[in-house]
């Protein structure tokens, strides 16, 4: 379980084959489908199957907190791949699966961050709400500060009070820095206040103790790029990126030739840049910046 949790966290192909190995040992065991229902989830192209069988997990345990989460996952994923009509029945359908996961267990906090999302992000047609949103927050900072802070950003960005969604972000990473999304957000907000150090510092550590980050190498990169320094390392940084597979929520590769392009003309190294420009555009010929980079050169 542990091995399979590991690869499925890093994306790896290899957790396929690992939790086909635990469903064939533990037919039955509902955190082993819950496994097979994650690994499904990774691949872009077999979100109707994710859905099915999440489904069919919650139908044979109805009063398993972790399965009704999941199904939610799993509606998110296929949402944004049917039409308005299917959209405005599926959104209920997933609210509802979220509210159930915290009836059953309140303390299930990635399904109380994922309702305070939806709350926020959903028109009020399919129950959003900016008041709902606010009860879910308040409940995750009783119950888990870290993300209560992570959600009073969210709720401060939703409405334009930025220097509070700064602050709150920031405390969320000062207590859990490990979390990979307070650790993104916390890189971006220190890129964006031009705090180069800091940027570095979050990703530099990021890179160390997770090698198979592809965000964060990527950011490393692009913090080198934006700040005009440690150029070589940007570099090395995006290739570091691109020999990871691809993953849904990266960067793709044709952005990350388009920055190491960038970082090599900065360097100074103009054919270099040209290369990766180009290979850039090969992925992509209407990628607009690549192009006005390679025309500067």
């Amino acid at each position: 379980m542990d091995e399979a949790e590991a690869l499925l966290k890093d994306r790896d192909p290899r957790a396929a084959q690992v939790v086909a190995a635990l469903a064939k040992a533990r037919p039955q065991d509902r955190e082993v489908r819950v496994l097979q229902l994650r690994v499904l989830l990774q691949d872009p192209d077999r979100t109707e199957q994710a859905l099915d069988m999440a489904e069919d997990l919650v139908d044979d345990e109805p009063d398993y907190a972790p399965a009704h989460l999941w199904l939610s996952n799993a509606y998110a994923n296929r949402i944004g791949r049917v039409g308005r009509f299917s959209q405005a029945t599926m959104a209920p359908k997933l609210r509802r699966a979220l509210e159930r996961a915290l009836e059953l267990d309140p303390d299930l906090h990635e399904a109380r961050s994922s309702l305070l999302e939806y709350y926020l992000q959903a028109p009020g047609i399919v129950g959003g709400s900016v008041e709902k949103a606010r009860a879910q927050i308040a409940e995750l900072q009783r119950r888990d500060p870290p993300r209560g802070h992570y959600g009073q950003g969210r709720l401060a960005q939703y409405e334009e009070r930025l220097d509070d969604a700064r602050r709150h972000y920031l405390a969320a990473f000062a207590a859990r820095p490990s979390n990979a999304v307070y650790r993104m957000t916390a890189g971006i907000i220190h890129q964006d206040a031009k705090d180069w150090d800091k940027a570095f510092a979050v990703f530099d550590q990021w890179t160390h103790e997770e090698p198979k980050a592809a965000g964060a190498w990527y950011q490393l990169g692009r913090t080198a790029v934006l700040s005009g320094q440690r150029l070589d390392e940007g570099v090395a940084a995006f290739k570091r990126f691109l020999a990871l597979p691809e993953q849904p929520g990266q960067p793709e590769h044709k952005h990350a030739w388009y920055r190491m392009g960038q970082a090599l003309a900065l360097a100074g190294d103009k054919a270099a840049a040209r290369q990766a420009l180009e290979k850039s555009l090969s992925l992509d010929p209407d990628l607009a910046e690549a192009k006005a980079e390679l025309a500067k050169l």
